[in-house]
């Protein structure tokens, strides 16, 4: 699909780290189940920079084709053991145990884990689903 001109400079990114999770992630946001994401610090950078409130970025499918756009609505950083459950069921990925036995397992996946790696935790609204 060609992405309309008004998002040619968004962000863009897929939810996870592999086609499978990216697409459950995303059809969680386009049920309106999940409103909130969350990553680690350290693995932000050019490609992916720190979301900042306003700011609105295209989410890739598991093809890495655009499947709609969100705009970050609010970003807080904290420790990993400080992550709330009211925030970690926005995240729309099970209850607060499910949360954390899922996240562990991402982040030991993708370079570590401890509580108290730092993470950017954000919230977001769909703003516009590409059909």
């Amino acid at each position: 699909m060609t992405l309309p001109e008004r998002y040619q400079d968004a962000v863009r990114f897929s939810f996870g780290d592999s086609p499978e999770l990216a697409d459950e992630l995303l059809a969680l946001v386009l049920a309106g189940r999940k409103t909130a994401t969350c990553g680690a610090l350290r693995d932000f950078g050019a490609d992916e920079p720190v979301p900042e409130v306003g700011r609105r970025d295209v989410v890739l499918d598991g093809r890495g084709e655009p499947a709609c756009v969100i705009e970050t609505t609010e970003v807080t950083r904290c420790r990993f053991d400080d992550v709330g459950e009211d925030f970690a069921l926005a995240e729309g990925e099970g209850d607060f145990d499910d949360w954390r036995n899922g996240h562990i397992a991402y982040f030991t996946r993708n370079g570590g884990w401890s509580g108290d790696l730092m993470l950017v935790c954000e919230r977001f609204r769909l703003v516009e689903v590409f059909e």
